[in-house]
């Protein structure tokens, strides 16, 4: 059992703040209560008035991308987003192996839990290194401490044998672990592969996990090989039949497309940061409901600033409320319970060292959410009662040790590069 001393708890549904001890029970079912005093003997922290509340989750995360930063660019500056994919994201994805993906896995899961997340969705590429890619992911986020939900990014665009691979890892995961069917997009998905992905997630009791007009070329694909869009596509298939069905970007809808959308039972991820980075266009949540949900897209895994860049962009739209906001980062816990994905109990904590200038209310709570809190506040991070983050530092994995084996797998990655 873990005891949280004088904790400043707010409740992330309702935002009331209530200060006093808590208790927080181990496991994927663990509860929170507040006690009147700790028992004797019992371990401690210490929180002096800390905000304590539910941690956060990335519902669209790419942890392959954990050791990109500062890679070699491209030959050549790409001339729109299809060619940045050739040139630069699948370009990498075919340089993967074990031991990278390992890194990535590693490297990606810290960082996210330094930021205060604990459970990360994500959607994974390495079509040369597939058999048991899965597994390795699994792992490495068990061993940081992180809840998850894992798919494989399965394609037509590296032929039938990687598209083969693909699809046998997915079973054999599903088989096992909780998890998503995971599709790249339209417009190298064929009809065969996407009935085929149908098939398996419904065997397995699962959604698909697929990226949605990220960019207008994915509409043009999708009108020329099929005569629809890719809603109307997808709709008609019934991937949007699922409520673990996870859509993700949907920049370029039609009408029509919202209409599909919002009559069914699947949600879409908004990823705001990269959207601006691959010049690809701007979220509209217009028409779309809100069974919204906020990722990262393997950008960082940072969901206090994915949430300060989309409340951001839609004051360009007619503004977004604070609480509106917020309210969209904490969807994600609903996808996930309503679901009956495991790992996202309400002993899932963050501990923020936040003391701003001003009182903080349940009413201005969300306010402070957009404009004060940053992941330079989090303290500590509790994941399914466990503390896997302490003042700052892991508890899980020796990071200076996880830093030398990410340093090496990243030299040989950019050599193959």
């Amino acid at each position: 059992m873990l005891y949280l001393r004088d904790a400043s708890f707010v409740d992330w549904r309702t935002l009331k703040v209530r200060r006093g001890h808590l208790e927080v029970a181990p496991g994927p079912a663990g509860k929170v209560r507040f006690i009147p005093r700790i028992p004797r003997g019992a371990r401690a922290v210490d929180c002096s008035g800390r905000l304590v509340t539910k941690s956060f989750v990335v519902a669209h995360h790419h942890l392959y991308s954990a050791l990109a930063c500062g890679m070699p660019g491209p030959k050549r500056a790409p001339k729109d987003f299809p060619d940045m994919l050739k040139l630069v994201w699948w370009n990498l994805d075919k340089n993967l192996d074990r031991d990278m993906i390992r890194a990535c896995a590693l490297a990606g899961g810290i960082a996210a839990a330094k930021a205060g997340t604990t459970f990360i969705i994500d959607h994974h590429s390495s079509p040369n290194a597939v058999k048991g890619s899965l597994d390795v992911i699994a792992d490495a986020l068990d061993e940081v401490g992180l809840g998850h939900l894992l798919c494989v990014e399965l394609s037509d665009r590296d032929g039938k044998a990687k598209r083969e691979a693909g699809l046998e890892e997915t079973d054999r995961y599903l088989r096992k672990r909780q998890g998503l069917v995971g599709l790249h997009a339209s417009f190298t998905v064929g009809d065969d592969l996407l009935y085929r992905a149908i098939a398996m997630a419904v065997g397995h009791n699962s959604g698909i996990h697929i990226h949605v007009a990220e960019a207008v070329d994915d509409q043009k694909d999708c009108v020329k090989k099929h005569g629809m869009r890719v809603v109307q596509r997808l709709a008609r298939t019934g991937v949007l039949e699922s409520p673990k069905t996870l859509l993700v970007h949907g920049l370029h809808l039609s009408a029509q497309e919202r209409a599909l959308f919002r009559s069914s039972r699947s949600w879409f991820v908004q990823n705001e940061e990269s959207n601006q980075n691959n010049a690809v266009g701007s979220f509209d949540p217009k028409g779309l409901g809100d069974r919204l949900l906020l990722g990262t897209d393997g950008m960082h895994g940072d969901m206090l600033a994915s949430t300060r860049a989309a409340y951001l962009a839609a004051q360009g739209r007619g503004g977004m409320a604070p609480l509106a906001a917020y309210r969209r980062l904490r969807r994600a816990h609903d996808y996930l319970s309503e679901n009956k994905f495991t790992g996202d109990g309400e002993n899932n904590l963050v501990v923020l060292d936040y003391r701003p200038a001003t009182n903080i209310t349940a009413g201005n709570l969300a306010g402070h959410f957009l404009y004060g809190v940053t992941s330079k506040h989090v303290d500590s991070v509790i994941s399914q009662g466990r503390m896997i983050v302490r003042r700052g530092r892991m508890t899980t994995v020796d990071e200076d040790k996880v830093r030398q084996f990410t340093l090496k797998q990243a030299e040989r990655l950019w050599r193959r590069l």
